[in-house]
């Protein structure tokens, strides 16, 4: 039995202020958790996030990192600085990072690598554009992109990654795909995992990155191969995340 995961993606938002008040009605809503939770935050507020929440059954995560252990790259952020701050989780391969930074499928594998052997458990975003989606690529586009990462992997790796299908279209527009049409990308991403690993495949979680709300969490997450959810927006209002960790 795969236990839910509700991981938060604040993206590039937050402030010292903001973060305090929000960790703060975060942790006052938690009661008994079915579920695992995480919040990713921006890097300068890592030391203020982990010391929010020491103690509490919220873990921390990164929402990237380098391929490379240190050195001459200005901006970047090493998986070691990472653990630094007692992070569990990474993201990888946002389509933010894909579009705008021009990751490609071969960038997030090595990333996905380097966040396994550094002990950390990346979660590996996958997703296909509107006009992927309307030509009828969206298994074939899903699929390389996670291919990419299983085939750099060991096997014995693989159930400890988590995956993020988060169809590019329905991200901060509003727009969500249905639960069926979620859950046939999941379905078929867990088809993918087991053709390398049967018993990896069972075990991983899959999670809903696409505008997931709380009028629709217990619909997607009530779909077979639906593991929880990689929140956006409704993870900056405690109200929100707290309702769909509740549904978790």
């Amino acid at each position: 039995m795969r236990r839910n995961l509700v991981a938060g993606n604040w993206k590039m938002n937050g402030s010292l202020a903001a973060n305090a008040s929000l960790l703060s009605e975060l942790k006052a809503g938690l009661e008994s958790v079915g579920c695992d939770i995480a919040v990713c935050v921006p890097s300068p507020y890592l030391a203020q996030c982990q010391a929010e929440l020491a103690g509490t059954v919220v873990a921390l995560g990164g929402q990237d990192l380098s391929v490379h252990v240190s050195g001459a790259y200005t901006g970047d952020v090493a998986a070691s600085m990472l653990v630094d701050f007692a992070c569990k989780y990474v993201i990888v391969g946002h389509s933010e990072r894909r579009a705008y930074h021009g990751e490609t499928d071969q960038l997030v594998a090595q990333k996905a690598l380097v966040a396994l052997q550094s002990g950390l458990t990346p979660i590996v975003c996958v997703g296909e554009t509107l006009a992927q989606r309307e030509a009828g690529q969206t298994d074939v586009v899903v699929g390389a992109q996670l291919d990419a990462v299983l085939a750099l992997i060991d096997l014995s790796q693989i159930k400890n990654i988590v995956i993020a299908y988060e169809p590019v279209w329905a991200i901060g527009t509003g727009k969500t795909a249905t639960p069926q049409m979620a859950q046939d990308v999941h379905a078929a991403l867990r088809n993918r995992v087991s053709l390398r690993d049967g018993e990896s495949a069972a075990i991983v979680k899959i999670l809903y990155g696409g505008s997931m709300k709380p009028d629709n969490a217990a619909e997607l997450m009530a779909m077979p191969d639906i593991d929880g959810g990689l929140i956006g927006g409704a993870a900056l209002k405690a109200i929100d995340f707290l309702s769909i960790i509740a549904v978790a």
